[in-house]
C-alpha cells in the first residue's frame, strides 16, 4: 500500500512546496492540513483546514481522515505543527516524538530547564512577565542580556540589551509584538545571558534517539545584536574538526535532554573559548528556502530524507554532494512598501550563483526584525569551497537594489 502522509503547515510557509515536490519524487501520497482560524474553516477538495489551537476539533478532523484514508505518518512542515503532530500520533499509534518532547522543542523556557537539568551548555536564564515592575527588574539583570519570547521563531522578538534603559525599551517592544500576535494581556518571556561567539547551525535527522548529522553551516556575519537577523549560511563548516565534533556532541546531549527520538532537527549554537553553547534546538528542518543548499547521494533533497524516514522507506545515503553550498537570506533593511527590485540579472550572472529568488511581492508592506518574520528573498550559490561560495553570495547581494518607500507615499492624494 502506498504510504499516506499528512503534512501540517501554515498559509505563509516557505517550506510546503519543497515537501510536495519531494513527495512526488518518492511517490508517496500526501494530504495537506493548513492551520486556519476556526471561523474561517470551510470544506476544500484539496486541503484539510484545521485550527491547530483547537486541539479537540483538530484531533477529530485528523481522526476522521485517518478512518477514511489511513495515515502512515504526520509530518510538521514547520514549528507550528510539531506539538499537534506528536499528540495526534500518540493517539493514533503512529511513530512520532513523545508529546512532552515536542512541547519542549517549542517552549524555550521548558527547553532551557531541561538543558540546565542535563548539564547542556546553554545561557543562564530567568522567566519574567511583561506585568513585572520592569524598572525594578532591570536592576537585577546581568548585562548584556537577551530578551526572548517563549514560542516565536526565526529570531522574531529577540533583542539584546546592554543596560537597564535598553532592557525596559526591549520588553515594551516585545510586549507590543505579543499583544498583536497573542492578544492584549500578560506575556511571559525569557531573559538570558548574551553568549558571545561565532554562530553555527546544525542540520540533522533523529533516528531512534541518535543524531545523524546532515550538515553544519557557518554563519560568517556577526550576530551580536541589537537584533539577530540571520543572513549567510555556508556549508561545509570551516571550523577545526575537533570543534565540529564538540558541536555535534553538545547537540546530541541537547536532543537527549529534550527527549527527541525521530524526525528532523535544527540546532543553533555559539562557539567561544569555552566551547559550544546550545542556543536553540527545534524538531524541524532548516527554515525558509535554505534547504535548497543541501543535496544527498544522487541529488536527493533534505525533504526527501525527512519524508522517507516518516514513511518507513529506505534512505540510500546521508552523504552530501562534494561541492560547498550556501544561501543568503536577504534582510529587510527598513519598514515600508517594496516598490521595485533591480539588479537581479546582474546578481544571477555572478559566477557560482545558482539562483536569486525575490519572495517579497511588489507593493508589499515590509517589516524587519524584531517584529517581522520574513525576508526579501534568497540567494543560492555553489562552489569548490566555502570561501568561494561566501564571496559569490556577497557579490550577488551587492548587485541588488531595492526601492522601499514609506507606506504614506502609497496613500491617495486628496483632490
Amino acid at each position: 500500500m502506498q504510504p499516506h502522509l499528512l503534512l501540517l503547515t501554515t498559509p505563509s510557509s516557505y517550506r510546503l512546496p519543497a515537501f510536495l515536490a519531494a513527495a512526488g519524487r518518492i511517490a508517496v501520497q500526501v494530504t495537506v492540513a493548513e492551520d486556519t482560524p476556526s471561523e474561517l474553516i470551510r470544506p476544500l477538495p484539496t486541503r484539510l483546514l484545521i485550527d491547530f489551537r483547537d486541539r479537540e476539533a483538530a484531533l477529530k478532523a485528523i481522526r476522521d481522515l485517518h478512518e477514511v484514508k489511513p495515515l502512515t505518518a504526520i509530518v510538521p512542515v514547520d514549528d507550528s505543527g510539531v506539538e499537534l503532530a506528536a499528540i495526534v500520533c500518540a493517539e493514533l499509534g503512529l511513530a512520532c516524538n513523545h508529546p512532552e518532547a515536542a512541547a519542549a522543542a517549542r517552549d524555550k523556557h521548558l527547553m532551557r530547564q531541561l538543558f540546565a537539568r542535563a548539564g547542556v551548555p546553554s545561557p543562564a536564564f530567568r522567566l519574567c512577565s511583561t506585568t513585572d515592575d520592569l524598572t525594578t527588574l532591570a536592576q537585577t539583570v546581568r548585562f548584556p542580556c537577551v530578551v526572548k519570547p517563549l514560542r516565536l521563531n526565526g529570531s522574531r522578538g529577540v533583542m539584546r540589551a546592554d543596560n537597564p534603559h535598553q532592557f525596559v525599551a526591549a520588553v515594551h517592544r516585545l510586549n507590543a509584538l505579543l499583544d498583536r500576535i497573542e492578544g492584549i494581556g500578560k506575556h511571559e518571556f525569557l531573559v538570558e545571558d548574551f553568549i558571545p561567539g561565532f554562530e553555527v547551525a546544525l542540520e540533522g535527522l533523529m533516528n531512534n534517539g541518535e543524531v545523524q548529522v546532515l550538515a553544519l553551516f557557518d554563519k560568517p556575519d556577526p550576530l551580536d545584536g541589537p537584533f539577530f537577523e540571520e543572513t549567510i549560511y555556508v556549508t561545509p563548516s570551516r571550523l577545526p574538526e575537533a570543534t565540529q565534533a564538540a558541536i555535534c556532541a553538545v547537540t546530541a546531549s541537547a536532543a537527549r535532554a529534550i527527549g527527541l527520538e525521530r524526525g528532523p532537527l535544527h540546532a543553533e549554537l555559539r562557539i567561544n573559548e569555552r566551547g559550544p553553547w546550545m542556543i536553540e534546538l527545534a524538531n524541524r528542518s532548516i527554515g525558509g528556502l535554505c534547504s535548497r543548499t543541501l543535496r544527498f547521494g544522487t541529488d536527493a533533497t533534505l525533504e526527501e530524507l525527512i519524508l522517507r524516514q516518516a514513511a518507513g522507506l529506505p534512505i540510500d545515503t546521508l552523504s552530501r554532494e562534494g561541492r560547498a553550498g550556501g544561501v543568503m537570506m536577504i534582510p529587510i533593511p527598513q519598514v515600508g512598501i517594496l516598490r521595485a527590485v533591480d539588479g537581479v540579472d546582474e546578481a544571477r550572472a555572478i559566477p557560482g550563483i545558482e539562483a536569486v529568488e525575490i519572495t517579497a511581492p511588489l507593493n508589499y508592506p515590509l517589516v524587519p526584525l524584531p517584529e517581522g518574520d520574513s525576508y526579501l528573498g534568497f540567494i543560492f550559490a555553489r562552489g569548490s569551497d566555502p570561501e568561494t561560495v561566501e564571496t559569490a553570495l556577497r557579490a550577488a547581494h551587492a548587485c541588488l537594489r531595492f526601492t522601499i518607500v514609506p507606506a504614506i507615499e502609497l496613500q491617495p492624494v486628496a483632490g
